[in-house]
């Protein structure tokens, strides 16, 4: 059963998986939900003020995810690392991506995402990090009830 959570959501809470893994010992993702959009400028109506005319409406013409991460690596991995990216990338296919709450199964986002960049850095005497950036292939399925946080009533 889920434990009832208060107070702050904690961000370790919130898990991504790319190809039914989890991003190995990830330290922070960020989900980006975008909107392109295009102005419309129109005549304004005789009776109108002159300044009526400054006014610009905007239309939606597409929508789009991204979502970047950035990870540890470690000798011991056992989820998707960077080894586990960097094979997935170089075929140049998309992934199934799935973001989730911790101790659920049911996911709030999930579709079909390309890998479009994935850097290690290896500075000396430092821990080796690794970073990506997702973008969605495709519609994808978002449920924002079933992210942790605030109720939608």
């Amino acid at each position: 059963m889920p434990t009832v959570k208060t107070g702050y959501v904690n961000g370790s809470d919130l898990l991504l998986k790319v190809g039914g893994k989890a991003i190995g010992h990830c330290t922070t993702h960020t989900t980006t939900f975008n909107t392109e959009t295009k102005d419309r400028s129109v005549k304004p109506v005789a009776t109108a003020s002159i300044s009526a005319g400054l006014w610009k409406g905007k239309g939606v013409t597409g929508l789009s995810v991204s979502i970047s991460f950035e990870g540890l690596t470690n000798y011991e991995e056992t989820e998707g690392g960077f080894k586990t990216l960097l094979n997935a990338w170089k075929t140049g296919q998309p992934v199934e991506v799935v973001a989730l709450e911790r101790e659920s199964t049911d996911p709030y986002l999930t579709g079909s995402f390309v890998i479009a960049s994935l850097e290690q850095s290896a500075p000396a005497q430092d821990d080796v990090t690794y970073s990506g950036t997702l973008e969605n292939n495709g519609e994808v399925t978002l449920d924002p009830t079933k992210i942790t946080g605030e109720s939608l009533t």
